[in-house]
């Protein structure tokens, strides 16, 4: 693999990105990097322009004494390739003008729990959880994980459709993900439930502990391999169903951090989601030592898969595809309703 192949292909910008190993800026009131992003109507892939709109190029920089005084704030994420991708800048003292971060790795399902217990500043959070946590946190614009063709799967040993779901028992990876959310809406009958974490899905269904399992992350790439096969994709149910992105998670904060303090945040993670893309090389380690024992091409296909333009900003198709997952969720009595702006600038 070239060098800089790592986030060309999800990120689909043209030419070489500058290279930089120092700190990306991040000045008061401005973003470190604006780049400008158009859809393509015709098959509706969003790419970057890579022309820069503000004086904020890479540079090296210190942190400023705000931030040294500061308590760090707590960051939730999971060691899953696409969020030690984006984060790396932010952990790695890489952003400047970003507040102190402390991190905190753990699974998604545990992530959900925690913001639910007030234990997380800011948190990778599924957009299930979200739903439950409106009135506490809000969604920041950047480091979200939505797109198309990355959906949650449903598998099994047998040969099984759609409609042969009911009355079987399907693994799913906790209540609270986004791929449960989905799987309620497609069918509400659904009733024989059972939680797993998520990496251990498979292997039951490959036993025969379960009927079914509802498989996330890198498992839709390597299903095959326990002899499970397809029963249908839920992120292509969804966007047939609605037009729509597929919604999985975003980054939460909390809202009594206050809308200044929000919004740096939001400033230095879209920084740090460009960091990892000038910076393929410098990022590789952390997220092959968080990634275990996952095989490099899987990861490779992991962050290709869920790291694009919309972790960037979600822009107004991506916030129409939160919206839209939200307010199907509420109809169907599923999740609270909420008057609450998702956006602190909502």
């Amino acid at each position: 693999m070239e060098p800089n192949r790592l986030l060309r292909s999800c990120f689909k910008i043209p030419g070489e990105f500058p290279s930089a190993s120092e700190k990306v800026a991040v000045k008061a009131g401005e973003p470190a990097r604006i780049l400008e992003i158009r859809v393509d109507s015709t098959n509706a892939d969003r790419r970057f322009c890579s022309r820069a709109k503000t004086a904020g190029d890479f540079k090296t920089a210190s942190k400023d004494k705000d931030s040294k005084r500061m308590t760090p704030i707590t960051l939730g994420y999971s060691p899953c390739p696409n969020d030690t991708c984006i984060f790396y800048g932010l952990v790695h003292d890489k952003i400047e003008g970003a507040p102190p971060f402390r991190e905190i790795l753990e699974d998604i399902e545990t992530l959900n729990r925690m913001a639910l217990e007030n234990r997380l500043d800011t948190t990778k959070i599924s957009f299930h959880a979200l739903a439950h946590l409106r009135d506490r946190y809000c969604l920041l614009h950047s480091g979200g994980a939505l797109g198309r063709g990355c959906g949650p799967l449903v598998v099994a040993r047998q040969p099984l459709g759609p409609a042969d779901l009911e009355n079987r028992k399907i693994a799913i990876p906790g209540k609270l993900t986004t791929a449960a959310l989905l799987l309620r809406l497609f069918n509400p009958a659904l009733d024989g439930l059972v939680v797993l974490p998520f990496h251990q899905i498979m292997e039951a269904a490959r036993k025969g502990d379960v009927d079914a399992g509802l498989i996330i992350h890198e498992s839709r790439f390597t299903y095959p391999d326990y002899g499970l096969r397809k029963v249908i994709d839920l992120g292509e149910w969804w966007e047939n169903t609605t037009g729509h992105p597929i919604p999985l998670g975003g980054i939460l904060t909390r809202r009594d951090l206050g809308r200044t303090l929000i919004k740096r945040i939001d400033r230095a993670l879209k920084a740090s989601v460009e960091y990892a893309h000038a910076n393929p090389q410098s990022i590789r380690a952390y997220i092959r030592r968080h990634a275990q024992e996952m095989d490099e091409q899987v990861m490779q296909q992991h962050i290709d898969l869920y790291v694009n333009a919309y972790t960037l900003d979600y822009g107004p198709d991506g916030e129409a595809a939160i919206a839209d997952l939200l307010a199907r969720a509420e109809a169907a009595g599923i999740i609270p309703a909420s008057d609450l702006p998702l956006f602190v600038d909502g």
